[in-house]
């Protein structure tokens, strides 16, 4: 066994590998960049090494080495799937706890990988390929897709993440969505060779976690759910799959063992298929692809797999077992499966605002726990998530006698989970798991597309009140002992109302008229003229907590104020909002009709162009600026006509969500209502 491993990742999976070494009794090496050299895998691993980049391989084998590491893990992602990588560390006499280099050869391109497991009898769809560096001509490519028959899905050979792919319904677009494909597949990983298959119009995403020796064992361990996807990127995983019955569970299996096979694969891997159910709920599935590492999702399979009745495994201890020459410990035949387990990812991202990536200082965390609640996370409270990285924060994975269970298990754990300071996507999880569709185990990789869950109750009133009481708590237990110099509304004949003007991101402005009502805590507050209510506020003891007391309920927020920008956050089972003051007196419309020329930044990242200047003349629709986010652009339009009045950054800067970019002056001729009779001058006299 090694003495030392070095883990060549970060986040979540650098964490949860470690604990496994640890348990064995296995030294750790963890690598870590600038942006990284304070992140919890950095501070947990026994030794910590600088490195300029995760990609470096080179220099990644070259730390392993010096500080006496006999391992490496790759994780997933970064180089867990670079052949090279692999191939460097065996050659310099290191430990690669994954397959060997040709089986990562053989899958990573998925044209050679449908060709090798279609040898090996693994049914794959129907379509056509090109050669590298001999793409089809337009009338080769319209024959190609005539014989195999609309629709199609065209995708990059290299590469996966969705980008590149196209759908493709018609003859009419496909040479334009060919062209389009080629050229993102070119500038996304430098190999524009495209492979085309029938398109699945409901299809469901099911994959097959293998396990295989050096020996000649090779095994299966149940298959896993992933068909909860936004834009082809999982969000909820589960195992076993609702759909499948036991003999169709046997026949997946032994199609992702045969792939296994096919390629001389050694370690733990999954084969991924395409499902679906005709009309008379006949199962179907086709070869998708085969990820040669860990998966994101593997948690799942970990919970439900039983092993001589005896349930849960470590898939990464059969890692590290197989990599260094051990037989694989049980057969095919002592493997079970007992309950139900569902994985959630939380994402630094506003699911209610069209996924927009989010970011900023972690100053609140608590994440659940309790009975069969496992939270597989890569943060730390007094972090930040920056967009330096993917946005994937922790995965939350619950288990269950049944689905029901582990269903209700998840949401009670979401609705626990806090962090303040970054808006996650928490409450969309919860909201998606409540869907009928996926209560009922109708899943479809475009459900969250096609069939959204609900969308998020109206909270902000709620929220801003919280938010004004809060504030209004510190202006009475501030530091002044002078009683006409605390600013809450009091006068000597009787309290008047304090003013708090509040926003949250993506939302409009909201007054909130507060005033003393009684004894400390107790207040009349009026949110937009509204009736005024009577309500109490108090804070824990550490200030962590305020809880707002009304008519007919209590509600606690988690809080936490950032000092950076001075943004106040609140949360509320699993929701966050960033929630600022703004002064009253500030030029604002109150007609939320009217849209404001102010330009904000949709989520916090880099600023990448600016096309307009002052005093250029726009139009509403009209880029003012581009930010770009965990790898995601953003083009931010013009809310109204006028001309630019102020650019408050430029290509390179840094910005906070909700960052003033640019403010735009309305045209005075636009205020003139539309039915005014104009006047000439002729007229007048």
């Amino acid at each position: 066994m090694p003495s030392r491993v070095l883990v060549a990742n970060r986040g979540e999976i650098a964490l949860r590998v470690m604990r496994t070494l640890r348990r064995m009794g296995v030294g750790t090496a963890a690598v870590y960049t600038d942006a990284d050299a304070n992140a919890p895998h950095a501070l947990a691993a026994d030794v910590a090494l600088r490195v300029e980049h995760y990609l470096d391989a080179d220099g990644i084998v070259a730390l392993a080495l010096d500080c006496g590491a006999t391992g490496v893990h790759p994780g997933y992602g970064f180089l867990s799937e670079n052949a090279d990588f692999a191939r460097a560390c065996t050659d310099a006499g290191l430990v690669f706890i994954g397959p060997p280099a040709s089986a990562i050869e053989a899958m990573g391109d998925k044209i050679r990988a449908k060709d090798t497991v279609a040898a090996a009898g693994v049914p794959v769809l129907g379509g056509f390929t090109e050669k590298p560096g001999q793409p089809l001509s337009d009338e080769e490519l319209l024959r190609a897709a005539e014989e195999t028959g609309y629709p199609l899905l065209i995708k990059p050979s290299a590469g996966g993440g969705g980008k590149g792919m196209r759908a493709v319904q018609a003859a009419d677009t496909l040479l334009a969505d060919a062209a389009s494909a080629r050229r993102e597949a070119l500038a996304s990983f430098g190999d524009a060779t495209l492979l085309v298959e029938q398109l699945v119009q409901r299809p469901r995403h099911i994959e097959v976690q293998v396990l295989a020796d050096t020996h000649g064992n090779v095994l299966h361990l149940g298959e896993r759910e992933c068909s909860l996807q936004r834009r082809h990127q999982k969000v909820v995983e589960e195992a076993p799959s609702p759909l499948l019955t036991d003999a169709q569970r046997q026949a997946m299996g032994e199609a992702a063992v045969a792939a296994a096979r096919s390629c001389g694969y050694v370690g733990a891997g999954t084969v991924e298929f395409i499902a679906e159910t005709g009309p008379g709920e006949e199962l179907s599935f086709s070869f998708l692809e085969m990820n040669t590492r860990l998966q994101v999702e593997h948690p799942v399979t970990e919970e439900v797999v039983a092993v001589r009745d005896e349930r849960g495994v470590d898939l990464v201890e059969l890692q590290v077992d197989v990599a260094h020459g051990k037989a694989l410990p049980f057969t095919q035949e002592d493997v079970s499966w007992v309950g139900h387990a569902v994985e959630s990812r939380i994402y630094a991202e506003d699911a209610d605002r069209g996924f927009l990536p989010s970011g900023g200082p972690i100053l609140l965390l608590d994440e659940p726990d309790g009975p069969h609640v496992r939270v597989d996370s890569g943060i730390a409270e007094g972090g930040a998530v920056t967009s330096d990285f993917d946005p994937m924060l922790a995965k939350v994975i619950t288990w269950g006698a049944d689905r029901s269970e582990a269903l209700n298990r998840m949401d009670a754990a979401l609705a626990s989970y806090t962090l303040l300071g970054c808006v996650t996507n928490t409450a969309y999880l919860r909201r998606l798991l409540r869907h009928p569709r996926v209560v009922e185990g109708d899943l479809s990789t475009d459900l969250i597309a096609s069939d959204p869950p609900e969308p998020a109750p109206d909270r902000l009133p709620e929220v801003y009140v919280a938010a004004a009481l809060d504030h209004q708590l510190d202006l009475e237990n501030g530091p002044t002992t002078d009683r006409f110099a605390v600013p809450d509304g009091w006068r000597m004949g009787g309290p008047a109302w304090t003013p708090w003007r509040l926003r949250v991101p993506g939302h409009d402005a909201v007054i909130v008229r507060v005033r003393r009502d009684g004894g400390p805590g107790h207040y009349r507050v009026s949110v937009r003229d509204r009736e005024p209510v009577s309500l109490r506020a108090h804070r824990s003891a550490d200030g962590t907590r305020l809880t707002v007391t009304g008519p007919e309920h209590t509600r606690t927020y988690p809080r936490a104020d950032d000092p950076e920008t001075g943004h106040r956050w609140l949360g509320m089972s699993g929701a966050t909002w960033n929630v600022h003051e703004e002064p009253v007196t500030a030029a604002s419309r109150e007609d939320e009709a009217t849209a404001d020329g102010t330009v904000r930044s949709p989520m916090p990242g880099t600023v990448l162009d600016v096309p307009v200047q002052v005093g250029q003349r726009v139009t509403a629709g009209t880029t003012l600026a581009v930010v770009e986010a965990m790898k995601m652009e953003h083009s931010v339009p013009a809310p109204i006509d006028g001309t630019v009045a102020t650019v408050a950054v430029h290509p390179g800067s840094s910005v906070p969500m909700d960052a003033v970019l640019v403010t735009v002056e309305a045209d005075a001729l636009a205020e003139i209502p539309a039915d005014t009779p104009s006047t000439s001058t002729e007229e007048q006299r």
